[in-house]
C-alpha cells in the first residue's frame, strides 16, 4: 500500500513538473521555427533547429546594448538594496524603542501597496526634479536604480529584520569591548553572519529587477536605453506579431537569471535550513 501510494505521488509530481515545464517548452521550441511551421502546430519539434532567428532577434532587440543595461541595472540596484537594507535592518532591531518600530512597521506597510497606484504620482514627480531642479531621475539608468532601491527594500529589511534578530547581541557586545566601532561590528561581525539571508535578498531582487517590464518602460525613453524586458516587447506589433523571434528573445532573456538561479540556489537552500534551525 504504502509503495502504491509513493508511487502516485511521484506520478503526480511528474505530471505537475511537466504543467509548469509546458510554455517554457513551447518558448525554446518555437524559437527554432519559421512561422509557418510554428502555426502548423507550436507543440512539435522543428524540422531542424537552426540559430538564424536567435541570430535575428538579437540584432532587432540590439541585445548587447539592452543586455549591458539590464546587467548594469541589475548589479548596482542589487549592491545597493543589500547594503542598505541590512545596515537599515540591523539599526531598527538593535534600537528598541517606539520610533524604530514605527519605522519598521512603515517598510510593512510600503509592501501592501501595489505599484500600480503609485506609478502616475511617481513619474510626474521624478519628471519634475528633472526638469526643475536638473536631477537626472527620468529617462536615466540612475533614476531607475534609484527607484528600485526604494521599491525593493522593504521586503529586503523585513527578511533580514527577521534574520537578525535570531544573532545574540552578545557578540556585537564583545566586539565593542574588543575596541571595534559601530562600523566595525556591523561589517565584520553581522554582516558576514547574514551571508545566507543574503544570498536570498539578492536571488529575489535579481529575478524581479531583471524581469521588470513596468517600471523601465514609464522611465526609459531613449532606445539605447533598453532593457532586455522593455526590447522583446517590440517583437509584438500593432497588427503582427513575429512570434517566432519574440519566442528567441524570451528565451534569451531567461538564460541569465536561470544561469543565476543555478548558481545561488544552494545558498538559498542554506539559508532557509539556517532560518529553521534559529
Amino acid at each position: 500500500m504504502r509503495r502504491t501510494l509513493d508511487f502516485l505521488k511521484a506520478a503526480l509530481l511528474l505530471v505537475l513538473a511537466l504543467f509548469f515545464l509546458s510554455p517554457i517548452y513551447i518558448i525554446i521550441v518555437n524559437s527554432f521555427k519559421d512561422r509557418q511551421e510554428l502555426y502548423d502546430n507550436p507543440l512539435t519539434l522543428p524540422d531542424s533547429f537552426s540559430f538564424q532567428y536567435y541570430v535575428e532577434a538579437m540584432d532587432k532587440m540590439n541585445f548587447l546594448s539592452a543586455f549591458g543595461n539590464s546587467l548594469y541595472i541589475t548589479i548596482v540596484s542589487v549592491v545597493l538594496i543589500v547594503i542598505l537594507s541590512s545596515m537599515t535592518a540591523w539599526m531598527l532591531v538593535r534600537t528598541d524603542d517606539k520610533l524604530s518600530m514605527v519605522i519598521f512597521m512603515v517598510f510593512i506597510a510600503t509592501m501592501l501597496i501595489p505599484f500600480q497606484t503609485l506609478m502616475m504620482p511617481l513619474m510626474q514627480f521624478m519628471s519634475t526634479l528633472t526638469n526643475t531642479l536638473n536631477i537626472p531621475m527620468y529617462n536615466t539608468l540612475e533614476g531607475l536604480i534609484f527607484m528600485n532601491i526604494g521599491f525593493h527594500s522593504s521586503l529586503s529589511v523585513f527578511l533580514y529584520h527577521g534574520f537578525i534578530k535570531s544573532i545574540p547581541i552578545t557578540l556585537e557586545e564583545a566586539a565593542t569591548i574588543d575596541g571595534a566601532s559601530k562600523f566595525g561590528v556591523f561589517w565584520r561581525i553581522i554582516f558576514p553572519m547574514l551571508k545566507p539571508i543574503t544570498a536570498t535578498v539578492m536571488i529575489l531582487n535579481v529575478i524581479s529587477i531583471w524581469n521588470d517590464f513596468l517600471l523601465p518602460s514609464l522611465t526609459l525613453i531613449d532606445t539605447d536605453l533598453r532593457t532586455i524586458p522593455l526590447s522583446t516587447f517590440y517583437f509584438f506589433g500593432e497588427f503582427t506579431i513575429q512570434w517566432n523571434l519574440a519566442m528567441a528573445g524570451l528565451t534569451l532573456t531567461i538564460i541569465p537569471v536561470v544561469i543565476f538561479y543555478a548558481l545561488a540556489q544552494k545558498h538559498i537552500i542554506k539559508g532557509i535550513g539556517e532560518g529553521a534551525v534559529k
